[in-house]
């Protein structure tokens, strides 16, 4: 497995890593558990995809912003890990704030949850939780946090 190739493959890139907007860390290990910190649709410190599912922002939007989520998720680890020291993804949290009609979240998770394993292959697969929230910070449309078992 080599991420980093797997991801030329799919004609993606890391983006530069986001500082915390807050008083805490981006990467936080516990023993063996690398705790991601929430991230969002940014590239290159542009804010992307803000406003609610099913108003704002498509169901194919959404499964970017996820995908470019993910990324983020993946360029903390490279940055603050490696991805040498990765054993596998445990779970994902997947945060949404949606229209009053749309229903569509497990869609829009898997532009997380398909990047994962596209990337991180047998070690991206994982578990999942999706929440639907009344507000994002920055009106973004969707978040994730990531836990990961490390050597």
């Amino acid at each position: 497995m080599n991420p980093l190739d797997n991801l030329k493959k799919l004609n993606l890139e890391l983006p530069e890593v986001s500082t915390p907007g807050g008083n805490y860390v981006s990467v936080n290990i516990r023993g063996n558990i690398a705790y991601i910190a929430i991230q969002f649709p940014i590239a290159n410190n542009k804010y992307l995809y803000q406003g609610r599912l099913g108003d704002q922002i498509s169901t194919q939007q959404g499964y970017k912003a996820m995908e470019i989520c993910a990324l983020n998720v993946l360029a903390q680890v490279n940055n603050k890990i490696g991805f040498n020291t990765i054993i596998g993804l445990n779970h994902i949290d997947i945060y949404f704030q949606s229209g009053q009609d749309w229903d569509d979240s497990p869609t829009v998770a898997n532009g997380a949850s398909d990047l994962f394993v596209n990337v991180l292959e047998e070690k991206g697969k994982h578990t999942r939780a999706i929440f639907g929230v009344h507000k994002l910070p920055r009106n973004f449309s969707v978040g994730l946090t990531a836990t990961f078992t490390i050597k």
